[in-house]
């Protein structure tokens, strides 16, 4: 069963997410605090993080690449969420995330993006 990391510091988008995902197979762990972020993977590394970009005081863009340039984290796909920000700027970023979706996001796409970057 594939792990998926869900951080938002929304807790009802969090609770929402893990519904989702775990109908659909999914191990899911949530974290509304951006700042353990690199506790929780210490603990445990997922196959998939889904992340906001807006994560009350911190900057989404940041902790990927900070997940992207360590080299125990570097391979996780990382999904990035949000409400504010243009797919085209995130992705365009230095160690950018694998994909990025809109809020609000279609229950399928979300679905069908989780399951092409565990493919890949």
């Amino acid at each position: 069963m594939n792990r998926i990391l869900a951080v938002d510091d929304d807790q009802d988008i969090l609770e929402v997410l893990q519904l989702i995902l775990e109908d659909s197979g999914y191990q899911v762990n949530t974290l509304s605090d951006g700042h353990l972020l690199f506790e929780k993977l210490n603990e445990e590394l997922p196959d998939l993080i889904l992340m906001d970009i807006m994560l009350n005081g911190l900057d989404g863009r940041d902790l990927c690449k900070n997940v992207k340039l360590n080299i125990r984290t570097h391979d996780i796909p990382v999904i990035m969420i949000s409400a504010s920000h243009n797919v085209s700027d995130v992705l365009k970023q230095e160690c950018a995330p694998d994909d990025f979706l809109a809020k609000p996001f279609d229950i399928n796409t979300l679905l069908i993006k989780i399951q092409r970057q565990l493919a890949a």
